[in-house]
This record gives structure tokens, C-alpha cells and sequence, in this order.
């Protein structure tokens, strides 16, 4: 396989050359984990102080991980990465709350958005949290097979409600929808419920997709069992494949509570288990599609490789890769314009309601081993090349 992720002009050829060092002087904070620690900690300070530092933030980190604070605004980021064949995926990037109004503002923002990603090509998908449709703790307890109260029992109707509005509009949209995993301890009801969904909506295509985050060692049974029904029961499946991005918080809790631990054993683990679960899905592609949310080279690399090997082309609808704003451009340009169908999950929304999310990044491209010494070693390639 020709290693095209080696190619830095294509890779960065959208950023300006104060982007680009931008984006280098931002990961070179980044691999500094105490200073990840203490900005962090000052950030969340200065937040909740409502200090002036929402311009800071705006020019450094917000502009390079996020599109802006509403759709018109992630415009000019969306046409210029569909320019180089790179889709985009709306991603309103504010954390889920408690309470009733919230979730019904994210339950009218996700409806928004499909709205305005069906007007246009370069947004192919919709997506959404189930932690902005209901609590945690709901979920956890529905999940766990424990009987609601009467209060609670009402409040789930609620979620289903929120879900079932959102995938038929996106079956009515004919806008595929990706809808994310998130804790293991509420997973089971989001899985059950997310299932619900494609039983209804999924009978001719794969419109609702559930997210399997890899690094779970349970999540390749749970996905033969998911198209066994499909098989037996009429409707297609989509899936979005990650690694997980939940893994300390993951393991801590299992420890603390005494039970074994969901997590793969270890970093190869968890990469076979990605690779070996999207390998599988290539097996019955003509019930499902694969959307593979990937940082990683290999696995970018393996999926290009089975694809050849079962002369599936490049833009079949069925397969995506995917990759976050801000991160692996690498991949995502090299793959978008080789031909690949390929997206990257844009967030937006008010600077200060992004700020969990931008917290999020820092710490997983500190903790996740090689991933940001990747991208400095990149971004100094292309400095050297633009300076040549």
C-alpha cells in the first residue's frame, strides 16, 4: 500500500503559514502533560470566574479544533475542506445538562442542523450524544434492569421520544445519523434503545448508526448478536467503529466499585479488536455500513487494503473514514483526495460551552501514546518543506 499519509502538502495545504505554526507552538503545549494539567485547571478557573478570556481562547484553541459558534459560521471551514474532498459533520459540541430544557434545546439544535446539512453535500451526516437526549444516571438505571419510578418511568418516554423525532427525520431527510457511545455503565440502555431505532427506520438502508467503541472487550459478540437480529429480523445496521476516548475514567471506576474491568488489556488489544471488528463488517456489507473513526495510520491503512482486496471502490456510500477537526489532517486530506469518502467531525457552539470538549482533546492527545509527537513531526515537515 502507497504510504500517502506521508504527504504534508496535501495534508496541510489549507493552512495558512500562521495557522500552520499556530497549530505547531498548540501541539507542542500539548505534549507537555503537567502544563495540559495546570492550563486546564486555570481554564476551568477563568470560566467559571467569567473572566475576559474568551478571545484568547477564540485565536488559539478554539479556531484550531472547532468551526465556529454556529453553522453559518462553520461555513467557510466546511467549503474549504470539501474543496480537497473532505465532508464535513456538524457537531454542536455542548455539553449535555440534567435538566428538562436542555435536553429538549439539544433534541431542536440536532433537528436544526439536519435541516441544514440536507441543503448541503458537503455535510453528509447528522449526529448526536444520548447524553443530550437524557441523564446519565437515567440510562444507567434503565440499563441496569432496575424498575423506574413513576417519575422516571415519564422522564425515559421523554428520551424515547427525543430519539424516535430525531431518527425519523432523518429518515424522512433520508440524512444518515450518527448517534455516539459514551460511558460503558449507560451503554446497554443507548445500545437497546439505538437498536429500537434501526428496527423502525433501517428497513431499506443503514439511516441510524450506533457507535461501538473498541477498547470494550465485549463489543465484537455484541456486534455478531446485533446482526444476527438484523439477519433474522429485516433491517440493516450502521455502525460507527472508535477506540473509545473514556479509558482512565473507564478503569478507575471498575476499581473503585470492584468489578472487571470492560477495557481491552492493552493498547494491541484494543487495535485488533478496531481492526478485526471493521474487517468482519466488510463480510456483510451488503446488510450494513461502516463509518471508521480513526486516528490511526494503520488501521486507516488496513481498511483502504481490505477494501482493495474485495474490490470495493474508493467512494462506495457504505464506507467512511472519519476523523476529528484539528487532528490527523494527514489522513483525512490524503484520503479525500485519493477518493476515499471521508468526513471530519466539526464542533461548534459558544466558546464557553465548548470548553469541556477543547479540555477533552488536550487530554486525549496527551495521554494517547505517539499521537501528538506525530503531528509535531508532521507539522515540522511541512515547515522545512515551505521554507525549501
Amino acid at each position: 500500500m502507497n504510504k500517502v499519509f506521508e504527504n504534508t502538502e496535501t495534508a496541510f495545504a489549507l493552512k495558512s503559514d500562521a495557522e500552520l505554526e499556530r497549530a505547531y507552538f498548540l501541539f507542542k503545549l500539548i505534549s507537555i502533560e503537567p502544563l495540559v494539567k495546570i492550563g486546564t485547571s486555570v481554564t476551568n478557573f477563568a470560566i467559571k470566574a467569567k473572566l475576559p478570556v474568551e478571545g484568547l481562547i477564540r485565536t488559539t484553541v478554539f479556531d484550531h479544533f472547532c468551526g465556529g459558534v454556529s453553522e453559518s459560521d462553520c461555513m467557510p471551514v466546511v467549503e474549504k475542506m470539501w474543496s480537497m474532498g473532505v465532508s464535513t459533520i456538524l457537531d454542536y459540541s455542548v455539553e449535555g445538562k440534567d435538566t428538562e430544557d436542555p435536553l429538549d434545546d439539544a433534541l431542536a439544535k440536532t433537528l436544526e442542523i439536519m435541516d441544514f446539512a440536507k441543503q448541503k453535500e458537503a455535510i453528509p451526516f447528522a449526529v448526536f450524544k444520548p447524553t443530550g437526549y437524557g441523564r446519565l444516571a437515567l440510562y444507567e438505571k434503565k440499563g441496569s434492569g432496575q424498575e423506574l419510578t413513576a417519575a422516571e418511568q415519564s422522564e425515559w418516554d421523554r428520551v424515547v421520544r427525543r430519539f424516535d423525532e430525531t431518527c425519523k427525520k432523518a429518515y424522512d431527510l433520508n440524512v444518515p445519523l450518527l448517534i455516539d457511545a459514551e460511558e460503558s455503565w449507560m451503554q446497554d440502555a443507548a445500545d437497546d434503545l439505538v437498536e429500537e431505532m434501526m428496527r423502525a427506520y433501517n428497513k431499506k438502508a443503514p439511516i441510524v448508526f450506533n457507535t461501538l467503541q473498541m477498547y470494550r472487550w465485549d463489543r465484537m459478540d455484541y456486534l455478531r448478536g446485533l446482526m444476527e437480529r438484523a439477519q433474522k429480523d429485516g433491517f440493516k445496521i450502521g455502525i460507527k467503529f472508535v477506540r473509545g476516548a473514556y479509558l482512565e475514567k473507564e478503569n478507575e471506576r471498575a476499581e473503585e466499585r470492584g468489578y472487571p474491568t470492560p477495557m481491552c488489556a492493552s493498547k494491541q488489544q484494543t487495535d485488533e479488536n478496531f481492526d478485526n471488528a471493521v474487517a468482519w463488517s466488510l463480510d456483510y456489507i451488503d446488510h450494513m455500513a461502516v463509518y471508521a473513526g480513526t486516528h490511526n495510520e494503520n488501521s486507516s491503512y488496513r481498511l483502504m487494503e481490505q477494501m482493495e482486496k474485495r474490490q470495493i471502490s474508493r467512494n462506495d456510500p457504505r464506507i467512511w473514514f472519519g476523523q476529528l477537526y484539528g487532528m490527523s489532517d494527514h489522513i483525512s486530506f490524503n484520503l479525500g483526495t485519493q477518493g476515499y469518502n471521508v468526513s471530519k467531525y466539526l464542533p461548534f457552539g459558544p466558546v464557553r460551552d465548548v470548553m469541556p470538549y477543547l479540555i477533552r482533546r488536550a487530554e486525549e492527545n496527551t495521554s494517547v501514546a505517539g499521537q501528538t509527537n506525530r503531528e509535531l513531526e508532521l507539522l515540522r515537515k511541512e515547515r522545512e518543506r515551505r521554507k525549501l
